[in-house]
């Protein structure tokens, strides 16, 4: 260990002490530690004293520390810190929050969370990366090792961010294997946007398919332990997609336990889901200006996917309503992925051009009723609060008007409920919901 439990170092601008306290981690870098800063807990990370390029890394902290996070889901750097006598230098950053597991955990999680909690990771994932590329700054090193998650919520944390840059600039990390853009696997190109879309597209593949996606029958030909030579191979020169539609060379194997869980949850999601999967890793591996799939492209679908979430009315197991294979089936709703019934086609609420589930637990937010405040999630406007018939609350500061299908209209003031009826109409205020039962 560098720093030893109970000695102090000091953050560079103002000189607070932080207590050290136990080893948390190691790495390439440097090694992490608990902290005690004025009685908050904090992590430490302190750099290996021959770990090179340290101005370097120096400058970018201090810029990082300057500019401030994208949001608070980021464990970001807050201070430089010192310590006399000890070499190097190393940095303070929030401390992920006891409730919050990595996502490796979750490749072994049993059960599973729930779909709804996996498709918030998702839109969070992809709406925090929108926001670090908003920036003008490239994350580099996107990987399960870096991204936690909560099990109840879907609420994310992204940790490990002394390697964000400013884009097109250089940096001394190119990435992880596993996630790296071919064009990085190849030597061509440093990490930029682009590729931090192609790592990010990998992560969602795991989180929803628990397998990587150029992990295929291609792999069995290769040794275990992957050389250079072979990794660039794999990566970056030779990838292909274990559900390429035209290209089946390296499709998962039935039979063989790797390959279980693509080929089991694969059909599960809809065809809107498995089309961005789809062109992330065909398209997306050869053309990495026009091919990737963008962050507000993901954050649409996981929103989207979140609505399409219902309840099977005979066993309660989660399921995904699939409009396009519902439209292609004649009106025909795909077996519960549990027991087998065919449910008929689901109490929703459409607004706008989305369809949104009505389960006992389904909440609305600004983003469903509000042009203006899309992807505000923030606190629910509406949630359902009665079920056998269904009943919708307000919870929003807006009074709603509810008209019946034979014309008749009520109001609906805050707090107040409204009983739900078929081919009822909801005004919001900002928006209309026509009910389906």
């Amino acid at each position: 260990m560098i720093l030893r439990p109970g000695q102090r170092v000091f953050t560079v601008s103002s000189q607070l002490p932080i207590t050290i306290g136990q080893s948390i981690g190691e790495g390439g870098q440097g090694e992490v530690y608990l902290g005690d800063l004025s009685g908050q807990q904090v992590a430490v990370k302190w750099y290996f004293p021959y770990y090179p390029h340290q101005e370097d890394v120096r400058q970018r902290l201090q810029y990082l520390i300057t500019n401030g996070a994208p949001s608070d889901r980021f464990l970001w750097p807050f201070a430089l810190v010192n310590c006399p006598n000890v070499p190097s230098f190393g940095y303070a950053m929030q401390l992920v929050e006891r409730s919050f597991q990595t996502l490796p955990d979750l490749w072994s999680q049993e059960p599973r969370p729930s779909l709804r909690v996996l498709a918030t990771v998702g839109m969070n994932l992809a709406h925090s990366f929108l926001q670090v590329h908003a920036k003008g700054l490239c994350y580099r090193d996107i990987s399960d090792r870096n991204i936690f998650y909560d099990p109840r919520s879907g609420e994310i944390r992204i940790a490990d961010n002394d390697n964000v840059g400013v884009k097109d600039k250089p940096g001394e990390v190119a990435g992880t294997w596993e996630y790296m853009a071919p064009e990085v696997a190849r030597g061509e190109t440093a990490p930029n946007r682009a590729t931090d879309l192609h790592s990010l597209a990998v992560v969602l593949f795991q989180i929803f398919m628990v397998q990587h996606p150029l992990q295929g029958k291609k792999e069995l030909a290769i040794p275990p332990n992957l050389s250079q030579e072979n990794r660039i191979r794999f990566y970056g020169k030779e990838p292909v997609f274990i559900f390429d539609p035209v290209d089946h060379s390296n499709e998962p194997i039935p039979g063989y336990a790797e390959y279980d869980n693509a080929l089991h949850y694969w059909p599960i999601y809809p065809q809107f889901v498995r089309n961005l999967f789809t062109r992330a890793f065909t398209t997306g591996l050869h053309d990495p200006v026009n091919g990737r799939v963008a962050e507000g492209e993901w954050r649409q679908a996981f929103s989207r996917l979140r609505d399409c979430i219902f309840h099977c009315p005979k066993c309660g197991e989660e399921n995904i309503f699939d409009e396009d294979a519902t439209r292609a089936a004649n009106g025909a709703m795909q077996p519960c992925r549990q027991c087998g019934a065919a449910p008929p086609i689901p109490p929703h609420i459409r607004i706008g051009a989305n369809r949104v589930m009505l389960n006992r637990d389904t909440q609305l937010y600004p983003h469903h009723v509000d042009n203006h405040r899309l992807y505000d999630f923030s606190r629910p406007v509406a949630a359902v609060s009665a079920w056998n018939p269904p009943a919708l609350q307000n919870l929003s500061a807006t009074k709603w008007t509810v008209r019946a299908a034979e014309g008749a209209t009520s109001e609906v003031p805050q707090g107040s409920a409204a009983t739900l009826a078929d081919r009822s109409t909801i005004y919001f205020g900002t928006s209309e919901g026509a009910v389906r039962l």
